[in-house]
């Protein structure tokens, strides 16, 4: 007779990604202007073990307009942060979320004029 004794649990070590609260300050201001404006009205964050998203909605049940991604393996490369459109097409990439957004406030900007 085999006696299995259990084994002690482990927890997970993998790290997921997040964004930082300076990071999300200047996303969520940009949203907030877009949502005054009547363009977006949700948005959902994932944080997952290489990426973090950050996607903003027209409608609650749709694809999301557009994702701001962190991704931190590129930060050496290309640039961590980069902004992609509903198709899938990287709008915007680079070392810097601020530039990294103002393609999206450019769209902002033809919504007010």
């Amino acid at each position: 007779m085999t006696v299995h004794t259990p084994t002690p649990f482990t927890p997970r070590s993998r790290e997921c990604v997040a964004f930082h609260r300076t990071e999300l300050s200047d996303i969520l201001s940009l949203y907030g202007r877009m949502v005054a404006a009547g363009e977006w009205r949700d948005y959902g964050i994932s944080s997952l073990q290489h990426v973090a998203i950050f996607s903003v909605f027209r409608r609650t049940a749709e694809q999301p307009l557009y994702r701001i991604e962190k991704r931190p393996d590129l930060r050496l490369k290309q640039g961590m942060y980069s902004v992609v459109g509903m198709d899938g097409q990287i709008l915007k990439r680079g070392h810097d979320l601020k530039t990294v957004l103002r393609v999206l406030e450019r769209k902002l900007i033809r919504v007010v004029d």
